[in-house]
């Protein structure tokens, strides 16, 4: 059939017109085609926007998490991911099981990681890689190189769906971001580049509570050879990548791998406080270093600062009796040892008492008196070399205050040269876990946490909605140091609440508050006793009851062997709980029952504790104990006072 002329004209131009319509949505598009990964219900996007600039999305289920978030690194004055070509590289499988330490007997991590090559402008190239799994996505850059590279920030991007509601820490003082020891706080996402005094940037964690239900955590794993991240909100509901040396940058020798920037994703709070992507993207421990691991011992730990006492000789003698009483692992003797006279002959002595009482010594360290660089931190290694010699067990370095780049080169260092002396290490002021316990189990706990020594302090104490908020926030990351369980001075809260953190927190090493001689010889605490010298410290399964809620009521099962245990932490007015035991294996359990006692008389705390700063909270809501026969298809109801809770045990029969 031969078409008419006019008609073919007609054809043409609308072939020309569709052409050209096709070109103009393209050029005025923000993006240009997507890489497409999956796993699971784990979706991420990468792609190119409109200017070339490097951007990816994350969605689960289908629904978007993260929205068009950039990515990209600034080195040696090239703003890499800004004008680039990106081609693919491999797909593997990922598959990593480990002894941990903490909230289950073994991490299980699955997922894939996609490898790509990135060509700028120039030519230059380096590597993107992006890691899928069911517990989140993460990604990384990794910048090849010789000598000293100036990294001067990221391009690296968060933003969340409107209406988010964000968890984040907040302390009034600049004190929030040397050593992360904020109250946990929430507000809607729109509101964070104005809700803190302190100004727009976060520190890590942040715990998000997404629009269409689940949970979003931003976080980083395997900060090593870097600064660490910190998120300063922008405005559209976006962080933005931000580090402590601002423009000034930091130097990385060689080739520059940035941690992991991750985002946990979680459907529930049990999913969430199970997550383990940020330990699993750690690197295993070194095969030598770690051949052998049976020095790093969990336990409990004595603390002198609540008991009245102070750092001499004699008192630290009696803190090593007052562990062995209590069945508790350790002493941790604190700042002020090393004004001892002959103090490496006095600490020698006190660790050859407490080793033959079957009690280890920690010792404390100011890190600027350790932190020189120099021939490989010599006297860093100079100080742990007397440590071993005097016979102590490990050290807590205090006041590193601080994320950058210098600080976490010297974090790493301490844990692996505390590790080739067999020395277990305590962090305190510093920053959040990155998983760094996994590639150094010797790390036994690390602060980066406000903890129960506020309530000592004119700027506490800690509300109970803070303690309720600390299971899926601080504690999805890594162990914490909280320090818990302060019964002469516990603020707001009940002392059932009190005995409730010894469950819903974690610490391989936990270092107690309570003024010993009062845990020993209360008798309103003397039917607690038991349950406090018995509970672990490291757990084999870990289960978050559905009636919790962020800032509300955190209500966590733990199993150790046979046993379980259960901590009820909740923030607010009194109210009815019932707990339904189906986390429980099959069989009868005898459950012992430490919970508040609304109809007893509130304990006097005045005169309690010589050293307490109560404020207006001088009396507590008590605890009562009683004994239950249950099995899992069982129920218990609890009474919780206001800022209540309860710590429960049930013991298979």
């Amino acid at each position: 059939m031969k078409i008419p002329n006019n008609l073919r004209l007609i054809v043409n131009m609308r072939v020309y017109l569709t052409l050209c319509s096709a070109l103009f949505l393209v050029n005025c598009s923000s993006k240009t085609d997507h890489i497409d990964m999956v796993y699971g219900q784990t979706g991420t996007s990468l792609f190119q926007l409109k200017n070339k600039q490097l951007a990816y999305t994350v969605k689960k289920q289908g629904q978007m998490v993260l929205d068009t978030s950039l990515l990209g690194v600034k080195i040696n004055g090239k703003n890499l991911g800004s004008n680039s070509k990106i081609s693919f590289l491999s797909q593997d499988q990922v598959a990593v099981k480990y002894t941990l330490n903490g909230i289950k007997q073994m991490a299980d991590y699955k997922g894939n990681i996609h490898r790509y090559e990135v060509t700028e402008a120039d030519g230059f190239k380096w590597k993107l890689e992006f890691q899928l799994s069911n517990e989140g996505v993460a990604y990384r850059y990794i910048v090849p190189g010789e000598g000293s590279q100036a990294v001067m920030g990221e391009a690296t991007t968060f933003k969340l769906p409107e209406e988010t509601k964000v968890w984040y820490f907040e302390r009034d003082s600049d004190w929030k971001l040397k050593s992360h020891a904020g109250e946990w706080l929430s507000a809607d996402i729109s509101r964070m580049p104005t809700v803190s005094k302190m100004g727009p940037v976060q520190g890590l964690t942040l715990t998000c509570e997404l629009p269409q239900g689940g949970y979003a955590l931003l976080a980083e794993a395997a900060l090593y050879n870097y600064s660490g991240l910190r998120l300063e909100a922008i405005g559209n509901n976006t962080f933005k990548a931000n580090f402590t040396e601002g423009d000034q940058g930091f130097v990385v020798d060689g080739i520059v791998t940035t941690p992991w920037r991750c985002i946990l994703l979680a459907d529930d709070l049990n999913a969430l406080a199970n997550n383990t992507m940020v330990a699993s993207l750690n690197p295993a421990p070194d095969s030598e270093l770690f051949a052998d691991t049976s020095w790093i011992k969990p336990g409990k730990s004595v603390w002198h600062w609540w008991s009245g006492k102070y750092v001499n000789f004699g008192e630290e003698h009696d803190m090593v009796d007052d562990a062995v009483a209590l069945d508790f692992e350790y002493n941790m003797v604190d700042d002020g040892w090393e004004a001892w006279e002959d103090k490496w002959k006095k600490i020698a002595k006190l660790c050859s008492y407490a080793q033959n009482k079957g009690v280890g010594i920690f010792v404390w360290k100011h890190s600027k008196e350790i932190n020189f660089p120099e021939n490989d931190y010599a006297v860093m290694g100079h100080f742990l070399d007397s440590v071993k010699q005097a016979g102590a067990v490990g050290v807590k370095v205090d006041f590193m205050n601080g994320q950058d780049k210098d600080i976490i080169d010297f974090d790493e260092a301490l844990l692996r040269k505390a590790a080739e002396r067999r020395l277990m290490v305590n962090f305190h002021g510093c920053q959040q876990s990155s998983g760094e316990y996994r590639t150094y189990p010797n790390e036994v706990t690390r602060e980066g946490i406000r903890g129960l020594e506020v309530n000592h302090m004119p700027e506490g104490p800690l509300p109970a909605s803070h303690n309720a908020a600390l299971p899926f926030t601080r504690y999805v990351t890594g162990h914490g140091d909280y320090t818990p369980l302060g019964f002469t001075e516990p603020g707001e809260t009940s002392w059932a609440h009190q005995l409730g953190t010894l469950v819903a927190f974690y610490s391989p090493f936990n270092c107690i508050a309570e003024n010993t001689q009062f845990l020993l010889n209360s008798g309103d605490l003397n039917p607690a006793l038991q349950f406090i010298k018995e509970i672990p410290t490291v757990w084999d399964e870990t289960y978050v009851l559905p009636q919790s809620k962020i800032g509300e009521l955190a209500a966590i099962a733990r199993r150790k062997g046979n046993d379980w245990y259960l901590g009820i932490l909740s923030s607010g007015s009194s109210k009815e709980m019932t707990v339904d035991l189906n986390f429980l294996k099959d069989g009868d359990y005898n459950a012992e029952i430490l919970a508040d006692d609304i109809e007893a008389k509130p304990i006097n705390l005045e005169g309690l504790n010589k050293e307490a700063n109560l404020l207006q909270w001088n009396s507590a809501i008590p605890f009562k104990r009683f004994m239950d026969r249950v099995s899992s298809d069982g129920k218990i109801t609890l009474q919780l006072a206001a800022n209540g809770g309860a710590a429960l045990r049930f013991v298979k029969i």
